[in-house]
């Protein structure tokens, strides 16, 4: 297939996108073009870098192992504490075609595991020096302040309530404009411990997932930085004198292992309550649909009417229409259930369904908490940190949830792009 038509159609994509978020703007004639060029540039180059330049590539994949070891290591504690279930030796033959996967005990625990690792990383100055680059990297770049560039890079590793943490003392002052910035990077982009829950959902989908899963957080950041910046301007200078500010204090090591293992069992539990409630939910609405008459030959259900309803922006990243329909369906579940859901969707759909190209796009346009639950996440975290702002974070809440969606799916566009200009 020639690879003129898909980039031009994920160009197309691209233009529709941005065009999107100045329709819906706040003050259109406020429009940056230079922040707008400027986040599309480094969007360009960190994903060219990360996905072309080989040893780059190399240490992407040495991450990805990384974590594989991290895998093997909690299976190891899996099977002592749950036994068969957690992974250890079955006990009795299973039935053909029965898998002893049991996702709760043996994917799930590895977010109490990263989350313990990540605090560590916190104690040790690792993740807020690494924060601190990229930071820098943002605030020469698009000219963002100090505040708002610690909370755009602790995205990449952090989740959308711990990240705002960092700039605390700034939430109450940072400009409107600052205040949804911060708001959009938490619904673009995911957190470190679940990116492993992502990556072992689709470690039989596509090759290497925890090095795309990563690279679509950080690239992601750029963009959600330029969505929210056309749709809510920035109309006064910016907050530049803002510095990280240290939320955890642990009195040594093992302190922060136990912090962290203590909040990733807390994750651990919302996790598994929300899978449950949301499928209970999707299967009691797909009876309730099923009561109208079929559509084209097969009852209604959710996950058909989020297909075609989505199709067309899954046409525009550059996935061939014939494709769009089940790409649609991922991307409508995720926008109005969770990504999890979405990338259990998109690892269990029949071989042949969607190209290997297709599912790559898919995982960085799904990879973020941009669906309606992140908005009264957000609403709680943040509206318990700046509580003078509460009202102001409650109208910003659902233009977030767009421009987390805008953003993961030009991230997607951008890496298929990429893939077809070799």
């Amino acid at each position: 297939m020639s690879a003129t038509l898909p980039v031009a159609q994920a160009l197309l994509g691209l233009v529709v996108f941005l065009g999107i978020a100045w329709a819906v703007s706040e003050n259109r004639r406020a429009f940056d073009g230079r922040t707008v060029l400027m986040g599309l540039a480094l969007q360009v180059i960190l994903a060219t870098i990360i996905l072309k330049v080989g040893f780059v590539q190399s240490a992407f994949l040495w991450i990805a192992q990384g974590i594989g070891s991290l895998k093997d290591a909690t299976c190891e504690g899996t099977k002592f504490v749950f036994g068969y279930l957690g992974g250890g030796e079955c006990p009795f033959e299973l039935k053909h075609e029965t898998s002893p996967f049991i996702f709760a005990f043996q994917a799930l625990p590895m977010v109490i595991v990263i989350s313990a690792i990540s605090m560590l990383l916190f104690h040790w100055k690792v993740l807020p020096y690494l924060v601190r680059s990229f930071s820098h990297v943002l605030r020469k770049t698009l000219r963002i302040g100090g505040a708002l560039g610690v909370c755009c890079a602790a995205k990449v590793f952090l989740g959308q309530t711990e990240a705002p943490l960092l700039i605390r003392p700034y939430l109450g002052k940072v400009s409107r404009s600052e205040l949804f910035t911060v708001m959009t990077a938490g619904m673009a982009t995911t957190s470190a411990s679940l990116m492993v829950l992502y990556g072992s959902i689709l470690e039989n989908t596509i090759a290497s997932p925890i090095s795309h899963i990563l690279t679509a957080s950080i690239i992601s950041i750029p963009a959600a930085i330029v969505i929210s910046r056309i749709m809510v301007p920035q109309t006064k200078g910016n907050d530049t004198s803002g510095e990280m500010v240290v939320p955890y204090e642990f009195s040594g090591s093992m302190d922060a292992v136990s912090r962290g293992a203590q909040d990733g069992l807390q994750l651990f539990l919302a996790v598994i309550a929300m899978l449950i409630t949301m499928l209970a939910l999707v299967k009691l609405l797909n009876i309730f649909l099923a009561i109208f008459p079929p559509v084209g030959g097969e009852a209604l259900s959710l996950q058909r009417i989020f297909g075609y309803v989505f199709a067309p922006i899954t046409w525009l990243m550059g996935i061939d229409w014939k494709e769009a329909i089940p790409a649609g369906n991922l991307l409508g579940t995720k926008t109005a259930l969770n990504e999890v859901l979405a990338f259990v969707g998109l690892s269990e759909l029949p071989a042949g369904t969607l190209s290997e190209h297709t599912k790559t796009i898919m995982t960085y346009a799904l990879c973020g908490f941009a669906n309606l639950g992140s908005i009264g996440i957000q609403i709680g975290t943040m509206g318990t940190l700046a509580p003078e702002r509460r009202t102001e974070i409650i109208s910003l809440g659902f233009k977030a949830l767009l421009a987390g969606t805008i953003a993961s799916c030009m991230s997607g566009t951008l890496v298929g792009m990429l893939h077809w200009l070799g």
